[in-house]
C-alpha cells in the first residue's frame, strides 16, 4: 500500500511540475509581453538606424547639420561638435542594437536615456522647442521599457536570462 501511495504522489507531483512549467510558457507568450517586445523591438529599430543611416551617410554630412543646427546655440563650444558627431551615431547604432534584441536591457535602457539626456540639453540649447518636445516622447518610452523590465521575457535576456 505504501508503494501505491508513492507513485499517486509522484505521478501528482509530475503532472503539477508539466502544469506549472505549462503556465510560465503561457506567461512569457502573455499580450502584455508581447506588446512589451514590440514596443522594444520598433523603439530599438528606430534607434538603430538613427545611428547606421549617419554612419552610412558619413561623418561630414552629419556634422555640418550639427554645425548648422547650433550656429546660434553659443553655449555650446564649436569644438565639441566633431567629437559629438563622431561619438552619436556610433552610441545610437549600439543602443538600438542592444534595445533591439534584448540583450543587455537595463544598461541599454539606462545608457539610451542617458544619451538622451545629452541630446535634450542640446536641442534645449539651441532652443528647438518643437523638438524639444519630441523628444521626451522618447525620454518616456526609455523610463517605460526600464520600469517594466520584468515584461521583457521575449528577448535575449529572456532567452539567455
Amino acid at each position: 500500500m505504501s508503494g501505491t501511495v508513492s507513485t499517486v504522489n509522484m505521478a501528482n507531483s509530475s503532472a503539477s511540475s508539466s502544469i506549472k512549467a505549462g503556465d510560465m510558457a503561457a506567461n512569457k507568450f502573455s499580450d502584455t509581453n508581447i506588446a512589451y517586445a514590440l514596443l522594444r523591438l520598433c523603439f530599438g529599430a528606430n534607434i538603430m538606424l538613427h545611428g547606421l543611416s549617419r554612419i552610412l551617410n558619413g561623418r561630414a554630412p552629419f556634422l555640418a547639420y550639427l554645425q548648422h543646427y547650433f550656429e546660434h546655440a553659443h553655449l555650446i563650444p564649436a569644438g565639441m561638435l566633431p567629437v559629438f558627431g563622431a561619438v552619436l551615431p556610433w552610441a545610437e547604432t549600439i543602443v538600438g542594437l542592444l534595445v533591439l534584441l534584448g540583450l543587455a536591457s537595463r544598461f541599454a535602457f539606462i545608457a539610451g536615456a542617458l544619451v538622451m539626456l545629452v541630446l535634450v540639453i542640446g536641442t534645449n540649447l539651441a532652443q528647438d522647442w518643437a523638438v524639444a518636445g519630441l523628444q521626451l516622447i522618447y525620454c518616456f518610452i526609455y523610463y517605460y521599457l526600464l520600469a517594466h523590465l520584468e515584461q521583457n521575457a521575449i528577448s535575449a535576456d529572456g532567452l539567455f536570462g
